[in-house]
């Protein structure tokens, strides 16, 4: 006899009274909103009651039967009931048990922390397919790299249309790549703590923040919690452009309780709170503010980041060729000691702007030193790199060969044992050498 039929057996409406019961008592323990528990308690007793129930012969019309009549009280989706697998794994031999080990790997190895895709499109329009928001421990160094990916572009897309959710820490994350400064994004009610967790953007991500950058987000009716914080707290701080459909409409977390052995309960113990609107989007879903269709929102999408990166890219290298111009009037009227710090705050802006970086400052400064015959008016420029990049070895070691250039022997020590040091720390495979040019420089101030 199966065990689907000997479970039939013994579903009877004392069975579902008693299931009725766990699951009224648990919503009436855990669920965020205890009025609303009670109602659906009382709504689902005058069900069993007017013998609703009865029509239903095992666990899995059962369950779908009961999600139905929760939902209708209280609207909320995340609430659900299933019926569990059962439990054989005391019957399962080792090597069973190790097949199924190394199932669930591969499972998590090929849903890649929930990263899909990832392309670069026409027009330098980032593109972004996401399915699901991971635990941090599996995700952030999959997210810095996929966004390391994404750094170069002048417009991004992110596809949450197929993204049910995930862990809030790693939106956190993914939300902080897009804002350079200190917000906070959404908070979470928990009733059995009784306490509000805020979740404000990071100071630093494992990659470049591009909190310019114009970003869409496609959005679609299967795009769930997680997925929906994200796009509603990207939208309340109008940070993005929503494109699709209204969203699936769950913003209260929770966790997995049992019923029984035969029946499970997902329970929102939690809300979401956007400091912004001081609500959620329970059960009305994230509004995009471009509606299309499932199957015009790719290229409805494509089209406006390809517009907005044009106009971004403009507008960018406007800002460069102002900043590049300010520094190149600075450093033609450069006086030996008197401008040497607007120098460096002029480096500094166009540092800060992406539109130098270590490599690019150093290349000036040689420039300067040898296709202009100007190594006094190198100098600032190399120092410079050392203030902006104090952890890169090479930045000294330029800067101290311009020291020993101009016969400033002891400051080229100085710097020559500060990118020893460095390279030795770092392991960089460039030791040798520098090591070689800071005993070069100690001779020669010995034999000065």
């Amino acid at each position: 006899m199966s065990l689907s039929i000997a479970q039939d057996k013994t579903f009877t409406k004392e069975y579902k009274e008693n299931v009725i019961q766990s699951l009224s008592k648990l919503m009436n323990d855990y669920y965020v909103f205890p009025e609303v528990a009670k109602l659906t308690q009382e709504h689902l007793n005058a069900q069993l009651l007017d013998g609703y129930f009865d029509q239903f012969k095992n666990n899995e019309t059962f369950a779908a039967a009961l999600t139905k009549s929760v939902q209708t009280i209280n609207k909320d989706k995340h609430m659900r009931i299933w019926s569990n697998q059962p439990n054989m794994n005391s019957k399962k031999s080792k090597g069973s048990i190790i097949e199924e080990h190394i199932a669930r790997m591969d499972r998590s190895r090929q849903g890649n922390a929930g990263f899909q895709t990832v392309q670069i499109l026409e027009g330098n329009v980032g593109y972004l397919d996401l399915r699901g928001f991971a635990g941090m421990e599996t995700g952030k160094d999959i997210t810095d790299a996929y966004m390391k990916l994404m750094s170069r572009t002048d417009a991004i897309i992110i596809d949450l249309s197929k993204n049910g959710g995930g862990n809030p820490r790693m939106v956190q994350y993914l939300c902080s790549y897009f804002f350079n400064q200190k917000l906070l994004l959404n908070s979470l009610y928990w009733r059995e703590e009784n306490i509000t967790e805020e979740f404000w953007t990071l100071e630093e991500v494992g990659g470049l923040k591009m909190e310019d950058v114009p970003l869409f987000i496609i959005t679609s009716e299967r795009t769930f919690s997680g997925a929906e914080e994200f796009s509603y707290n990207m939208q309340t701080h109008k940070r993005a452009t929503l494109v699709g459909q209204t969203s699936g409409g769950g913003a209260n977390p929770g966790r997995s309780m049992r019923i029984d052995d035969n029946l499970s309960v997902f329970i929102p113990t939690g809300k979401a709170i956007n400091p912004i609107t001081k609500t959620n989007w329970e059960g009305v879903g994230v509004i995009p503010e471009v509606a299309t269709t499932v199957e015009d929102s790719y290229d409805k999408t494509l089209d406006l980041a390809q517009k907005a990166a044009k106009t971004y890219r403009a507008q960018r290298n406007k800002k460069f060729n102002q900043l590049f111009t300010d520094l190149s009037n600075q450093l033609d009227h450069y006086t030996v000691g008197e401008t040497d710090d607007i120098i460096f705050e002029k480096l500094k802006k166009c540092q800060e702007a992406n539109l130098f970086n270590e490599g690019d400052i150093n290349n000036l400064g040689y420039d300067y030193l040898i296709t202009y015959k100007k190594p006094k008016l190198a100098e600032p420029i190399l120092r410079a790199n050392t203030i902006l990049y104090p952890n890169s070895a090479n930045a000294f070691d330029s800067y101290a060969e311009l020291l020993m250039i101009n016969g400033d022997l002891e400051a080229s020590v100085r710097n020559y044992q500060r990118a020893v040091d460095i390279a030795t720390i770092n392991e960089d495979k460039n030791l040798q050498l520098f090591q070689k040019n800071l005993e070069i420089v100690k001779q020669k101030l010995k034999h000065k």
